[in-house]
């Protein structure tokens, strides 16, 4: 089949051509110099080729498609003796212009592949792609190889994973990052031996997707804003070229591919937080940049009326399960796993993915069902947040197939009340310990990401500093961000001289972090909490690059007592497997005990059902059930109260003794025995014990 390549029927201006092949979809190199182009659109009338050299204004050639290289829907077409390193292409497509049934066809604007590999004109971060020409985003041809020396994606169990959120210009943009190559993808690397020091193994990365930072961009209080966080994609196979060193010479992918390697070099997954619920596009105000010139009927949802529906709360939303939209995502996730070795996806409202053509909600969508069942990412890690901004909250009831987990958002607002004393969370707590049983019991504790804090929203240290939202610099009247917080400052707003209140916002750091990492389910920790990062009250910093986002590292420093804490509940964790056993067996195991049981006051005694402050929760670890050398006991002790509380000890076998592994009031950890049966705790405290 492939001999074909080399037989051009067609030729304009000294261009050859001929029909090419339908699959796959995008620019696909044949050779060293004749390119395979393929775009589909349904409804369009007529397709042309646009071909210009990087960088320059005007395209050198521009080709139709004649009407036999339309094989269904697809347009396709090789094209030969092209210098593909300095290449870059669009589309015009040709329709009728009809917004109220759909259709917005318009031949005079030049339009992005969907499937385009690398973006030109965006390399350089918070630089405007060539605005001043008629076609300013547009699609690059790259070369598939990389020698990845043997690598492959990880494939680490689920239940072992410690998820670490990450911004890539946001971790090493600081000045004292100490990084080389700062806001990079080789500046990522750069923090690999802090990461496996923390005990991480696995980095999420906001979206890594090429995008506009520009977009929306604006000045305030001298100050210039962008389109940080960047969910708000252009191209879906392109990653960020703003992002890599190398972006300007066109390298972003190989400089995002070694940096993967690195960190699978070193044991540490990659996940993306990708954004299939909208695009760039915007509402009907918005630029065409892609999909609403190519087939906006095909792409998007609308109303009867032609009007975008905004599940998103962005301005439109993506017809996730239309047949060929749900192709294109299950192609992009494909490539990533294929061609990144990306190891896992966080879904962005990924609610909207189980949405019909009519917004309707459905019990077994088809995307959801594909994804779970797909060949290629049968090993890869697929995570939910299982909401959208049109109100669907699906969190314990996302569709699932035995493959999808969810962001629990119940856990994170269960333990961030009861850590500020609220009592009338104790009960739900007791399910949040377990890997939420309530929630997934036809699933597993796996199926739960447990968090306290990510991108959104306050960090650890604010949401124990801050009452209110502080979003003044952002420049929308402090009308943005989430209202509903759960915060407590603990007596002051803001940064105070203080001591006490100091003493008790770094404890309920401490305490917030040992609840999350000694429950059963999967961890993530926003990158900064375990050195207590600010944002100075911003809890929605989306278009913040600058102090208010990058992570302060010489709070690394002035908080090291937090770090170490941190450093050593996740090594805990990963010693003891009963903490991350990922089914819901709470009855006698081989050591005699409940593998979990909860204690009041006096040990055994919790009335599960009504409001608490003070408990205390034990595993049973046994060498038989779990693999580990020695049996042992673990115990926690838990003081949501703002008095001093004692906590009696379940009796242990006669051969053991209590040793203490952590205190929150304690700024250093050592082991130390405890003797007696009872504990005191100080006032909103945590006690992690070990018995062997």
């Amino acid at each position: 089949m492939r001999q074909l390549d080399n037989y051009p029927t067609h030729e304009l201006n000294g261009i050859k051509y001929r029909c090419g092949y339908v699959q796959p979809f995008g620019a696909s190199l044949l050779g060293d110099s004749n390119v395979n182009f393929s775009v589909f659109s349904k409804n369009a009338t007529a397709c042309t080729l646009v071909l210009y050299h990087r960088g320059e204004d005007k395209p050198f050639v521009e080709i139709p498609f004649p009407d036999e290289f339309r094989i269904g829907n697809v347009f396709s077409m090789i094209v030969y003796g092209l210098d593909y390193e300095n290449l870059e292409y669009g589309y015009r497509m040709d329709g009728p212009f009809d917004p109220a049934n759909g259709q917005r066809f318009d031949k005079t604007k030049i339009l992005l592949d969907p499937y385009a590999k690398l973006i030109s004109g965006m390399h350089k971060w918070g630089e405007k792609p060539y605005r001043d020409t008629e076609f300013p985003i547009r699609g690059m041809v790259i070369p598939g190889d990389f020698n990845w020396d043997g690598d492959k994606p990880l494939e680490i169990p689920l239940q072992d994973l410690v998820i670490y959120e990450a911004h890539v210009r946001g971790l090493t943009m600081d000045p004292g990052s100490g990084a080389k190559y700062k806001g990079t993808f080789m500046g990522l690397t750069e923090k690999i031996p802090y990461l496996k020091e923390l005990g991480i193994n696995c980095i999420e990365l906001l979206p890594v997707f090429e995008f506009d930072e520009c977009e929306n961009g604006r000045i305030v209080n001298g100050t210039r804003l962008y389109n940080y966080w960047g969910y708000s994609t252009v191209g879906f196979f392109a990653p960020k070229s703003g992002y890599a060193q190398s972006g300007s010479i066109g390298l972003a992918s190989e400089e995002l591919k070694n940096a993967i390697r690195k960190f699978h070099q070193n044991g540490i997954e990659v996940m993306l937080d990708v954004v299939f619920n909208h695009t760039a596009e915007g509402n009907s105000s918005g630029p065409c940049i892609s999909f609403r010139g190519i087939d906006n009927k095909i792409y998007y949802l609308l109303t009867p009326e032609g009007h975008y529906y905004n599940f998103s709360g962005c301005g439109n939303t993506i017809n996730c399960n239309n047949a060929v939209v749900r192709n294109f995502i299950r192609d992009c996730l494909r490539y990533w796993v294929a061609v990144y070795h990306i190891d896992g996806f966080r879904f962005d409202l990924a609610s909207i993915l189980s949405r019909d053509n009519s917004g309707t909600p459905m019990s077994s969508p088809p995307l959801l069902e594909g994804l779970a069942h797909d060949p290629v990412l049968g090993k890869t890690k697929l995570i939910a947040e299982a909401w959208d901004a049109g109100g669907l909250y699906q969190v314990g009831s996302f569709p699932a197939w035995g493959r999808w987990a969810e962001w629990n958002g119940k856990f994170r607002d269960c333990v961030r009340r009861f850590v500020k004393s609220g009592s009338e969370c104790g009960p739900e707590l007791l399910q949040r310990l377990q890997g939420s049983p309530d929630l997934y019991s036809n699933r597993s504790a796996e199926a739960g990401v447990n968090f306290i804090t990510c991108h959104d929203g306050f960090t650890l240290n604010d949401l124990v500093s801050y009452n209110d939202k502080h979003n003044e610099n952002n420049g929308e009247g402090n009308r943005d961000g989430g209202n509903d917080n759960y915060s407590w400052n603990c007596g002051a707003e803001g940064p105070t001289e203080n001591a006490e209140i100091n003493d008790l916002r770094r404890r309920q750091v401490k305490n917030a972090a040992a609840l999350l990492l000694l429950s059963r389910g999967i961890p993530m920790i926003l990158s900064g909490d375990e050195f207590r990062n600010s944002q100075s009250g911003n809890n929605n910093a989306y278009c913040q690059d600058n102090s208010i986002s990058w992570l302060n590292w010489e709070d690394l420093e002035k908080n090291r007592d937090t770090f170490e804490f941190f450093k050593k509940l996740i090594a805990f964790r990963k010693a003891h497997p009963v903490l991350r056993r990922k089914d819901f067996f709470t009855g006698v195991n081989s050591s005699g005990y409940p593998e979990l049981s909860f204690h009041g006051t006096q040990a055994w005694q919790l009335d599960g059902s009504a409001p608490f402050h003070t408990f205390g929760f034990m595993y049973a670890e046994t060498a038989r059930d779990h693999g580990v050398k020695e049996d042992c006991f673990i115990y926690c002790g838990v003081n949501a109260y703002w008095e001093e509380r004692e906590l009696e000890l379940p009796v242990i076998p006669d051969r053991m003794s209590w040793y203490k592994v952590a205190y929150t009031p304690e700024l250093k950890y050592k082991n130390t025995k405890i003797s007696g049966s009872r504990i005191r705790l100080a006032p909103r405290s945590l006690m992690l014990l070990i018995a062997k």
